[in-house]
Order: C-alpha cells, then sequence, then structure tokens
C-alpha cells in the first residue's frame, strides 16, 4: 500500500438554492393571498352574519368599537346590527366597561305540507378598560339604526387627586 486510505467522498450543497430561497418565499405569500381571497369570497355572505353559529374551534365576531377622546369627554360606537336597545346590557365596575348583547330569532316556514322551524341564537360581550380620567356617574348610552354610542364624561377633578411622590434616599 502507498499510505493512502479510502475517504468516502460527500458532495456538498449550496445551504439555499434560488429555487429553494423561490418555494421557501412564495409559500407564506401564497398562503397570505388564498386568505385574503376567501375574506373577500366570504363578505357578504349571509351564513356569515354577526350571530350565525359558527363550527366548533372558530374565531367568533365581535362588535366593532371606536373610542375617540373629545375635548370634555370620550366617545366610544359599537356596531350592533340587527339589534334593539332591549337586547343590549351596559354594566361599568372597577374601571371596566361590560357591553353584551343577544339576539334571538325564530322564523316558522309551512310549505307544501312541511313544517320548517328555524332558530337562531348569538351573544356577545365585550369589556373596556375605561381611561383614569371617567367619571363612572356621568356615562350615557343611546342607541340607534343598530349603533351604540356610550358617552364617557371626563373627571375634572382627576388632577386634584394626583400627587408627586418624594423618593426618599436610604
Amino acid at each position: 500500500m502507498n499510505g493512502v486510505t479510502n475517504v468516502p467522498v460527500t458532495k456538498t450543497r449550496p445551504a439555499s438554492s434560488l429555487r429553494d430561497l423561490a418555494t421557501q418565499i412564495s409559500e407564506p405569500v401564497g398562503w397570505l393571498r388564498s386568505e385574503i381571497d376567501r375574506l373577500f369570497d366570504d363578505f357578504g355572505s349571509s351564513s356569515r352574519s354577526l350571530f350565525h353559529f359558527a363550527p366548533r374551534g372558530a374565531v367568533t365576531i365581535v362588535p366593532a368599537l371606536e373610542l375617540v377622546d373629545d375635548e370634555k369627554a370620550y366617545r366610544l360606537t359599537a356596531e350592533l346590527p340587527g339589534l334593539d336597545e332591549k337586547d343590549v346590557e351596559i354594566n361599568v365596575a372597577d374601571g371596566v366597561l361590560s357591553i353584551s348583547g343577544e339576539k334571538k330569532e325564530e322564523e316558522e316556514r309551512k310549505e307544501k305540507g312541511f313544517l320548517l322551524n328555524e332558530r337562531r341564537y348569538g351573544s356577545f360581550r365585550r369589556q373596556i378598560s375605561l381611561p383614569a380620567d371617567v367619571d363612572a356617574e356621568g356615562i350615557k348610552a343611546q342607541f340607534k339604526d343598530g349603533v351604540l354610542t356610550v358617552t364617557l364624561a371626563k373627571d375634572e377633578n382627576v388632577a386634584a387627586r394626583t400627587r408627586k411622590i418624594a423618593i426618599e434616599k436610604v
């Protein structure tokens, strides 16, 4: 023997070829595109209403809220289509505003000797932490055309209740 040993030769591949990189990029983008397409396909579908029973494990839809800061008060609006003021309940406790509601519908139709009876039920609950300067006694609510408007009066004396804490040397 001439001192040479047989060492297996392994081929090395580049860590990431251009094709692998394109696949890595296109998979998430493709997924995102399909989700956006699905969202637009489902938009306006009658089976995707606010109070429709969703399959187990599906995301629960909650009403859209908007909080605007005026000079003297905050204004919270909630879109609640298909509900009346009797279907909605508002409470405040420990600096948290709770808005909840439920809708019950029942429909009965008789056609060609068949009786069709459908019942729908849906509920929601939203809790909002109130800003520190809200006067809990000055909260008022109005409901018109499926839009709930809650006016949260600001407490004028909130500045008087705050104080600076001195730091003592030890």
